[in-house]
């Protein structure tokens, strides 16, 4: 019997409190563009893609995202952070400058790859990283 294997992470599923601000904010920052939308339960939602990535964003107009301190003091579990992987620093590094990108640490350099921390509109920290050579490695 053959052991199941995952080709890769399909999308993340997130809530934010304005769609149009979150969505903007992503095409502007990573390319993403909308592939996707309806209303599900009367609430609106979009998928949006850059290459392989996708994420799933539903509108929860008044919602906030709980800090990872009142994560932490209410017990409740969550989404530390998701990563994007990049291909070009430059690129990057010019949307950094240029963008609405709250960048709060980095770039930290491990063995193999680079990494920088931004929170997006939602609040969700996002980790954005670059691998040496483009090559996955440990």
């Amino acid at each position: 019997r053959r052991p199941m294997s995952v080709k890769h992470l399909d999308h993340i599923n997130l809530s934010t409190s304005n769609l149009d601000v979150t969505c903007d904010w992503y095409g502007r920052v990573f390319g993403f563009e909308e592939v996707e939308r309806g209303v599900w339960n009367g609430i609106p939602w979009r998928i949006i893609r850059s290459g392989e990535a996708m994420l799933c964003l539903y509108e929860k107009a008044g919602f906030s995202l709980p800090s990872s301190d009142e994560r932490q003091e209410t017990g409740a579990l969550g989404i530390n952070h998701f990563a994007l992987r990049i291909e070009d620093v430059d690129t990057w590094k010019e949307k950094v400058a240029s963008e609405d990108v709250n960048l709060w640490h980095g770039p930290i350099d491990y063995p193999a790859s680079t990494s920088w921390y931004v929170n997006d509109p939602a609040g969700y920290e996002v980790e954005v990283v670059h691998w040496n050579g483009d090559r996955v490695s440990f």
